[in-house]
């Protein structure tokens, strides 16, 4: 047995981030191999933006549940690439909306084969053992309880039931 299987939920996380950066590391392959200039990080918001353009900064963050800084960093980057533009909002200056440049539409199309190669290549790959079709769906779930109670509330739990034990 490995040392990562052996220590079970302990290492958790450890391994989810391990494995998604292994599936990162190998998509990233696959575009350097095909000479198509992208990075994998890139492709929540590229997704988004296939979807629907001009859209607020903000919806970006939201659609991908992370914060607006980390979504504006990205699209900062990608704008200096001259993959995105921004323009204001025309109902609220404040708020920046994206879309993506003649570039990054060309780009897109480069791309959207892969997304859909990616997409058949791991469901080859989880159909190999009956419990692999879960993982989508066990990982949801696990996401769903951590919304509910987060983990560190979970944790300091057991550590007081513990503590009231001994």
């Amino acid at each position: 047995m490995s040392f990562y299987s052996s220590l079970g939920f302990l290492v958790f996380g450890s391994r989810l981030r391990r494995l998604s950066e292994y599936f990162l590391a190998e998509v990233n392959k696959v575009y350097e191999q095909a000479g198509i200039p992208f990075d994998a990080s890139w492709f929540p918001v590229f997704y988004v933006l296939s979807r629907q353009q001009p859209i607020p900064l903000i919806d970006i963050a939201d659609t991908l549940e992370i914060s607006h800084s980390a979504v504006s960093q990205m699209v900062t980057s990608l704008r200096k690439k001259g993959l995105v533009k921004t323009a204001p909002c025309p109902d609220d200056g404040r708020r920046q909306l994206v879309m993506l440049t003649k570039k990054g539409t060309a780009l897109l199309q480069q791309v959207q084969p892969i997304w859909t190669a990616i997409t058949g290549a791991m469901e080859q790959l989880t159909d190999a053992h009956k419990q692999s079709r879960q993982l989508l769906e066990a990982i949801a779930q696990v996401e769903q309880q951590v919304q509910q109670a987060p983990l560190s509330e979970r944790i300091n739990a057991v550590l007081v039931k513990t503590q009231a034990t001994t």
